[in-house]
């Protein structure tokens, strides 16, 4: 049976040395730790991997690595997220992907320059028929500066049989994931990013699954959980999550610099460097951090 794409997806940072070198070693524990977090996929060059940072070398030697472990794992599926602007480059690096093992690919479709639906749609179904393997096409209106309607993502679904995906970042995303999850009869899936902060409203209306970042998945598997089995018990849980996620989602390289703190204080990875141009926290923000460990330490462990 194929991997499932659902549940709590983490999309993996990219752990830096002291001196900005990618640390593999970091790398590598912290996907064999996310392998045991609850997560049901691991998904790679998101925004919160940093991907526009990285180097083609690095992004080839990482995907190696998460592939061979997502590979050896009976349930848990590896997500390559394809960020390349032309059709020709994101087919080529789609298909090699699914060569080397991936059980799904993220797709963003192409943003610079303000390119028409017509160049969008030709991009999606280049790339999207170009595998056999389910894709996540990646709608973050807000990051890209490129909206698409519902109806593209519908007609997608319907001439290809593997677009079975939509990752919703519009701002409220609700209402979105609603219009296609109702239109396409549930044949179109909806998964949402943004930390998970409209996690109560998203699942209420239909998502399959949330991809946040990964420093405290554990925290996420169990929200997933309470979801279906205390509905009490996920509103209680997430009230005292979203002052967190709430702050640290008012920018993308505030929340990559605080999830890596994270990552660090918990002994998963050995630095918290982020690549320039990088979210420099304060004090208050270290605080917070600290606070957040503290008060999660009951699925996290103490902070060191």
């Amino acid at each position: 049976m194929p991997k499932q794409i659902h549940g709590i997806v983490p999309i993996v940072a990219a752990p830096f040395s002291e001196t900005g070198a990618l640390d593999e070693d970091s790398f590598v524990a912290l996907v064999r730790h996310l392998l045991g977090s609850g997560a049901r996929a691991l998904t790679l060059f998101g925004l919160a991997t940093e991907f526009y940072k990285l180097a083609d070398a690095e992004r080839a030697r990482m995907q190696a690595l998460l592939l061979a472990e997502t590979g050896a794992s009976p349930d848990v599926a590896g997500v390559i997220s394809i960020t390349d602007h032309s059709w020709e480059v994101a087919a080529a690096r789609a298909r090699a992907a699914e060569d080397q093992g991936a059980d799904a690919l993220m797709l963003l479709p192409p943003f610079f320059l303000g390119p028409g639906e017509d160049a969008i749609m030709t991009h999606l179904r280049r790339v999207i028929g170009s595998v056999r393997i389910p894709v996540i096409v990646q709608y973050a209106p807000a990051q890209t500066g490129v909206r698409i309607a519902p109806e593209v993502f519908l007609r997608l679904r319907d001439e290809l049989p593997n677009a079975d995906f939509v990752k919703v970042e519009t701002q409220p995303p609700g209402r979105y994931v609603a219009q296609l999850v109702e239109r396409s009869a549930g044949r179109l899936g909806a998964l949402v990013g943004y930390a998970g902060v409209q996690m109560p409203d998203v699942l209420a209306r239909g998502a399959v699954g949330i991809q946040p970042g990964c420093s405290f998945t554990e925290v996420y598997a169990e929200l997933w959980r309470l979801w279906h089995a205390d509905p009490a018990g996920f509103a209680a849980l997430h009230a005292r999550l979203l002052p967190y996620i709430s702050y640290w989602m008012q920018g993308v390289e505030l929340i990559v610099r605080a999830e890596k703190l994270i990552l660090k204080r918990r002994g998963i990875i050995a630095s918290d460097y982020c690549r320039s141009p990088a979210y420099a926290l304060d004090a208050r923000e270290i605080a917070q951090v600290e606070q957040f460990l503290d008060e999660f330490a009951a699925w996290l462990g103490p902070g060191s």
